[in-house]
């Protein structure tokens, strides 16, 4: 168990649960806000230099016509001049949904954005924006694109990509207690089943210390699962998963509060429908070797 803590500590593998976010949510949800607008003057002033001011530093842009990334500030800088380039009488308007905060420095935005051109009906997609807070400030770090139709269909579903692990749906505890310390797991569906949500909350002789959040999806570019985690210490990772027989490898890259750098691959195995094993191997800690962590059984909760 104390190994399976300090592997979650630090690689990153748990997120900040509600119960953890700051008491002055409001005046952060407002900055957030502040922000939005600042991102609708600056696109419709066509200012690339000052839309790529609001993404943090280490931002990824995903062109949403040609799935091509761009990569820290300058890249995305260059970006929006090419698309102010082509599209020169384009307004950008936003209609935020929801701000829900994953920890006290990630929070995730759902909205509709707007397109508008002269002549042309407005090109209007549904988006879900990452926000993470660096020295005081919220930045953009993500942002996902669906466009929609006035005429859409039922929601499109990721599920059919992700079924695979509908068995991991349920809360599940670490099945160790030597040393008084318990890891609790609650996985859960999104609506329409696009992303699977793991809520993690480690307590110590029942006192919890620590939460988290991992948010699980397919990634339609790269055509794989992959996850982003964000723990209430305010680290954070990614993982990229693939199965191989019978267990699940996640290749994880993360990043820990004080900056250190981590990867490590966890390894998840089904043994039936009420238990897993976990393990962590090649880790590493800013370039430096760490051991493995041993095989860990962790076992469905019983219903209360």
């Amino acid at each position: 168990m104390k190994n399976l803590c300090l592997s979650l500590l630090s690689l990153c593998t748990l997120v900040a649960a509600p119960a953890f976010c700051r008491a002055d949510q409001s005046d952060d949800e407002a900055a957030i806000r502040r922000s939005d607008d600042a991102y609708v003057a600056a696109y419709n002033a066509h200012d690339a230099k000052a839309v790529a001011e609001l993404w943090s530093p280490e931002a990824v842009y995903v062109d949403p016509d040609t799935g091509e990334e761009a990569v820290g500030r300058d890249a995305i800088q260059k970006e929006f001049e090419a698309t102010f380039k082509d599209a020169a009488d384009s307004k950008l308007e936003l209609d935020v949904k929801a701000i829900k905060f994953l920890s006290p420095n990630v929070a995730i935005e759902n909205g509709i954005a707007r397109i508008i051109r002269p002549k042309d009906e407005p090109d209007e997609s549904t988006y879900t924006a990452l926000f993470v807070k660096h020295e005081g400030k919220w930045f953009l770090d993500r942002v996902k694109e669906d466009e929609t139709a006035a005429d859409a269909g039922p929601p499109t579903s990721n599920f059919e990509y992700l079924k695979e692990l509908d068995w991991m749906i349920g809360s599940w505890v670490d099945n160790d207690d030597v040393d008084h310390t318990m890891v609790q797991t609650d996985c859960n569906w999104t609506k329409n089943k696009n992303f699977m949500t793991r809520s993690f909350a480690m307590s110590i002789d029942g006192q919890v210390n620590m939460a988290g959040m991992q948010v699980v999806g397919w990634d339609p570019i790269a055509k794989q699962i992959r996850s982003w985690v964000f723990d209430s210490d305010g680290g954070f990772s990614e993982g990229k998963w693939r199965r191989k027989g019978d267990r699940w490898l996640i290749q994880q890259t993360g990043t820990l509060p004080d900056g250190s750098k981590s990867t490590a691959v966890n390894i998840i195995k089904e043994i039936d429908k009420d238990s897993f094993t976990w393990q962590s191997v090649d880790r590493s800690l800013n370039g430096d070797l760490l051991p493995a962590v041993d095989e860990v059984l962790i076992v469905r909760k019983p219903a209360e």
